[in-house]
């Protein structure tokens, strides 16, 4: 391969490991061109690309990518999955199924989201469900705590509603039937209406009273007057 050849195959490996932060990495010594056409057609449904690759230049391409963890993997005949906007668990399953009936493919590992994953550890995302499978079952997990705690905040938010409505109902029901409030003292009540009467009693009385009998004093002044009246009387008879 030429040197010019070279630096073209790394640059689409780098550009491959930037662009996928998850990719799975397999050992395909003793599979068939047609065999390995066979995966690559497989795993492009799921959207991953399946690439037989030469270690050399893909160790080029991952220390120039900042990809240092790819590098242990790359040991023997090296054949990656990289997974772009496909369904990780459903190529972890055809990668696995392949090496269960070929008896030749081996998983080696790969990478989740930027993590190193072991060979182990793609065997048992193999063995997950289908990704649209898991996610109803993690929705339908997160859905149900969700329904749990809002009946625990409404249940008591109904029962306290309901304890206010009786107490408004009984409150309104108790002022409809309700006496009005006796006087603390009765006799302070009564008390200025009858001085009220009696005042007025007083004033009538003064006005009706008879005149006071006249003194002494006014008695021997018309005793005087009438003396003088006959003794004028009897100068005029004569």
């Amino acid at each position: 391969m030429l040197k010019r050849d070279k630096e073209r195959v790394v640059a689409e490996l780098v550009e491959r490991l930037r662009a996928s932060d998850t990719l799975i990495v397999a050992d395909y010594r003793g599979l068939t061109m047609s065999e390995i056409d066979g995966v690559r057609t497989e795993l492009l449904k799921h959207g991953a690309r399946f690439s037989v690759v030469k270690n050399t230049l893909t160790k080029r391409a991952a220390e120039q990518a900042g990809v240092p963890s790819l590098l242990e993997l790359l040991e023997g005949p090296t054949a990656i999955a990289f997974v772009l906007e496909g369904d990780m668990v459903a190529v972890a399953k055809t990668l696995n199924d392949t090496a269960r009936q070929t008896k030749v493919l081996s998983l080696k590992g790969g990478l989740l989201q930027g993590q190193p994953v072991s060979a182990d550890e793609v065997q048992k995302l193999a063995a997950l469900p289908p990704a649209d499978v898991l996610q109803s079952q993690v929705l339908g997990a997160v859905i149900g705590p969700l329904n749990a705690i809002v009946g625990l905040f409404t249940a008591p938010l109904r029962d306290l509603v309901g304890v206010l409505d009786a107490r408004i109902s009984q409150l309104q029901e108790q002022g409809g039937t309700a006496e009005p409030e006796a006087p603390e003292d009765p006799a302070a009540a009564v008390e200025p209406a009858a001085e009220a009467p009696a005042e007025e009693a007083s004033e009538e009385s003064g006005s009706d009273a008879e005149p006071e009998a006249p003194t002494d004093e006014a008695n021997a002044a018309g005793a005087e007057g009438s003396a003088e009246e006959s003794q004028e009387g009897e100068e005029n008879g004569n």
